[in-house]
């Protein structure tokens, strides 16, 4: 059965919502703490983190870069849902490696939507072990892994799946419609803008030398394009 952990201190709300996500065949851990939720990660395995960003004891966005900056939980599909609903929270929250923001009020349907959405583009396809090469980077699709020099990039989760749906069209400028589009199991009333965030982090994973050609670029009100070739190695 796949477990969730969800980080709230709303107790009222935890139980309603691990109650609803547990009819709809999820096991539902809840701690009303970061340090509770520290030791729920430390003592077992999860599929995915539900983070409120308001806690007794710290800052949801400050446990994030904490999250991503440990190799155990790097890449745990995380979603952020939260009172705090300003466009700058959500932009540092995606910016520092959340997969999704949700604000608060919300229909319990939508986070179960987005959960399942999360949970589909991390698990691995089986049916597609292509590696898509580019001079020094590597999309490997079976590992679901990009590699600049044979060096993993920090991607998480749904970062690697926008770097594959544009690398699978290099030379072919896609719009942000299109790119949501392609994202599995995307849910469609998410903010089109997150998609120029996460490719903002993309570009600085994988365009590391400065001098170099840009490899994602930005066609000025039409969307993004792969470029095919980056330098004259290629």
């Amino acid at each position: 059965m796949t477990r969730l952990l969800r980080i709230d201190d709303d107790l009222r709300l935890t139980d309603m919502v691990s109650g609803y996500l547990r009819q709809n065949g999820f096991e539902v851990d809840a701690a009303g703490s970061l340090a509770a939720g520290r030791e729920q990660l430390k003592q077992g395995l999860f599929d995915a983190l539900v983070l409120d960003l308001m806690l007794p004891d710290g800052d949801g966005l400050d446990f994030t870069r904490e999250l991503r900056g440990q190799a155990r939980t790097r890449r745990l599909p995380l979603l952020m849902l939260t009172a705090r609903g300003e466009p700058l929270d959500r932009i540092v929250g995606l910016e520092i490696g959340a997969d999704d923001y949700l604000p608060k009020p919300f229909e319990p349907r939508e986070l179960l939507a987005r959960v399942k959405a999360l949970l589909r583009r991390a698990a691995p396809d089986g049916g597609d072990d292509e590696v898509l090469i580019f001079g020094r980077l590597e999309v490997d699709l079976g590992a679901r892994q990009a590699r600049l020099d044979g060096q993993p990039c920090d991607l998480t989760s749904h970062q690697f799946e926008l770097l594959t749906v544009l690398a699978k069209s290099p030379g072919r400028v896609l719009s942000r419609d299109q790119i949501m589009d392609s994202l599995k199991g995307h849910p469609l009333e998410a903010f089109d803008r997150s998609i120029d965030v996460h490719i903002s982090r993309i570009r600085s994973v994988i365009e590391d030398d400065p001098k170099a050609p840009k490899r994602v670029l930005t066609v000025r009100g039409a969307g993004y394009v792969f470029a095919k070739k980056q330098d004259a190695h290629e």
